[in-house]
């Protein structure tokens, strides 16, 4: 051979042998599924967090309404008696609970002339309770 085909065959990579391909044979492993026994174990601690509280509150000054708004914060369903605070002081406490209720993805209901449920989202209310003297006396109070 000559030197031009020596270097011509070096740098084109031009080998004269012929590669043998071979197969590996795979051989299946036999693998051994073990049942395992599924327990329903449930935590103690989610078993208490499903129990739902009612509070029952009777403010008489617009600075309890923090301690009514921080229930609803930690989840628990209120019900607000407004009978023993000025009107102008109800309507400021209801507004407040409002606020807090949405913040919480919540729900207010009217249930009286007087009285309101505040529940946060993991709570559900279902029914209606008459309007027929609640409407009266929203044109007196001016709810």
């Amino acid at each position: 051979m000559s030197i031009k085909n020596k270097i011509k065959n070096y740098f084109t990579m031009d080998d004269e042998y012929e590669y043998e391909y071979e197969q590996e044979e795979i051989t299946p492993e036999s693998k051994e599924i073990s049942k395992q026994q599924t327990q329903k174990v449930v935590s103690l601690t989610s078993m208490q967090q499903s129990t739902s509280k009612v509070v029952l509150c009777e403010p008489r000054t617009y600075n309890e309404a923090q301690e009514i708004a921080d229930n609803i914060v930690n989840r628990r369903a209120v019900v607000i008696n407004l009978q023993r605070v000025d009107h102008q002081q109800a309507k400021r406490i209801v507004d407040f609970l409002s606020g807090t209720v949405y913040a919480v993805n919540g729900d207010i209901q009217k249930l009286g002339s007087e009285t309101f449920l505040c529940t946060p989202d993991n709570v559900e209310v279902s029914g209606t309770i008459s309007e027929a003297f609640a409407q009266q006396d929203e044109f007196e109070k001016g709810w």
